[in-house]
This record gives structure tokens, sequence and C-alpha cells, in this order.
């Protein structure tokens, strides 16, 4: 029997939580503009039919697409990030984290869970653009690299899926070093060969794109994600000219060799369970 079967009494699915996803009858495509019944976009894993148009959503959707029966344990749900530097703008970091985790009742802007996808083992770590843009710092770190210690602990694979703005400049350095400390426990993963995916989605950015988003030993994206550092009007306004058709959008990645394969939302949990039976021979 497995450790996810022995502690299936301690899963949770957080069905308290506030979803990323329209509430209304209706969805008007962000798109194409056509109106589609919100029951039949859920249907379609928040696709839309008629241009196939991947709505953003949030860590639960995610989980809710993924995991067998809905069911999932999170993992180190609690953290909540401190204020290193004092740090304050229009007003200070404290209070902008409070209003953040009300508004949204996520407490960072990733969230860990474990569970089963056909029947197979997964460690999934999922961000929340909602949360201060699914921004950096030192609890996605942190929470980043405990999900890997997991992962090490009971030799289960890891999928790691994108959303972000990028490092969270409140925390300055700190957010920054989240890369280096996560790209260097990946490095354990792979010694002891177990699979880690990076699975990247609209929009991945900044430190995540530069560091472990580009770690996996298969890297993939949903269909036209926006995959980059910088911005596309950020390096055309800085070198003065006009950028390729389509650029950093994920067919323009696989086209010039970043990613391994595209997958829409709809096939992503039959292929991670077919990925991880490849890995398992």
């Amino acid at each position: 029997m497995s450790w996810f079967k022995r502690v299936k009494e301690g899963i949770l699915t957080r069905t308290e939580d506030k979803k990323e996803t329209p509430d209304g009858m209706w969805y008007k495509c962000e798109e194409c503009k056509q109106a589609t019944p919100t029951r039949a976009l859920e249907e379609n894993c928040w696709v839309c039919p008629h241009c196939e148009y991947h709505k953003q959503i949030g860590s639960y959707e995610y989980f809710q697409l993924l995991f067998d029966g809905h069911e999932w344990r999170e993992l180190d749900r609690d953290l909540i990030s401190g204020n290193p530097l004092n740090f304050t703008d229009t007003k200070d970091y404290v209070s902008r984290i409070k209003a953040t985790r009300e508004k949204t009742n996520l407490n960072d802007a990733i969230r860990v869970a474990f569970g089963e996808v056909e029947g197979e083992e997964l460690v999934v770590a999922c961000m929340d653009f909602k949360f201060i843009g699914g921004s950096m710092g030192s609890v996605m770190g942190e929470k980043i690299s405990r999900a890997i210690d997991f992962s090490l602990k009971y030799s289960v694979p890891l999928l790691v899926i994108s959303k972000s703005g990028g490092a969270r400049m409140m925390e300055g350095a700190l957010s920054l070093m989240q890369m280096a400390k996560i790209s260097a426990k990946l490095n354990l993963l792979s010694q002891q060969k177990i699979p880690y995916f990076s699975l990247m989605t609209d929009p991945t950015t900044g430190g995540v794109t530069a560091s472990f988003a580009m770690l996996g030993d298969l890297n993939f994206a949903e269909p036209n994600a926006l995959i980059g550092f910088a911005g596309p009007r950020v390096i055309k306004e800085t070198i003065g000219k006009d950028l390729p058709e389509g650029f950093q959008r994920a067919e323009f990645l696989l086209e010039h060799g970043f990613l391994d394969f595209i997958v829409p939302r709809g096939e992503l949990k039959a292929k991670l369970a077919s990925l991880i039976r490849l890995f398992e021979k």
C-alpha cells in the first residue's frame, strides 16, 4: 500500500478556497469575446471551446484537475512571509500581505499538495498569480524546497506549475536568493533520479523563468503561454526594434528549442501519468 493511501484520512480538499474562476452563469472569453456557459467552460478545463484560449486558473483548480477523486494533502499550508526589510511603499509590507491574504484566502503565492494522478503519486507546487502577481519571495522558495525534501524522502516525482511576474522586490535580495536555493535543491532530485517536471503557464516571467522553471527534466507549457525574463514591451523599447511574431509565446519557444512540448490543459493529467510511468521504467 502506498504512503498516500496510508494517510488518506489526512487528505483535505480545500472547498472553502476562493476560486480564481468566474462565478456567473456565463463567461465572456478574454481572447475571442464569445460567451460560454460557465459550467461548460469548467467542464472543458477552463479552456474556451471557441478559440481554445486557456483562461488563467489558480492552484485550487489545478489540484481539482489533476488529483484523483479531487483529493490531496496540502503541505506546509501555514507558512507566511515576514517583513525582513521593513519595506514600505504606498503601504507597509505587513499590511499588504495581510490584505492580500484576506482577499485571496491564500497565505502566499504558491501552494504544495501531494496526491495521486491516475494512480501515480505526485507532488505538485502550483503558483497563484492573484497573490501579488505570483511573485517569488522567501515563502515560495521555502515551500518549493520543502516539496523537494518531501519528494526525496518518499521518492515521489515533483511538478512545479509556474505562473509568476518574477521576484518579489519587497523582499529584495532574499527574494533573488530563492533562485539559487531552489536550483541547488533540484540537483538533489537529479542525483537520486527522481523526475522533476516544469509546467509553464501564462505568464511565466522574471526570476522564475531565469531559474527553476527552465530546469526540469522535461520543460513544457500550456498553449500560447507568455514565457520570458523581461516582457516583450520592455525588450522592444530597449532594443528599439520590432520583435518576431509570436515572440516569447510557448509556440515560439518550442520552435527555438526552449521547450520539450506543449500540452493542452485537458490532456495534462493523462500526459503526466504517462510521463511518471515512463520514468519508472
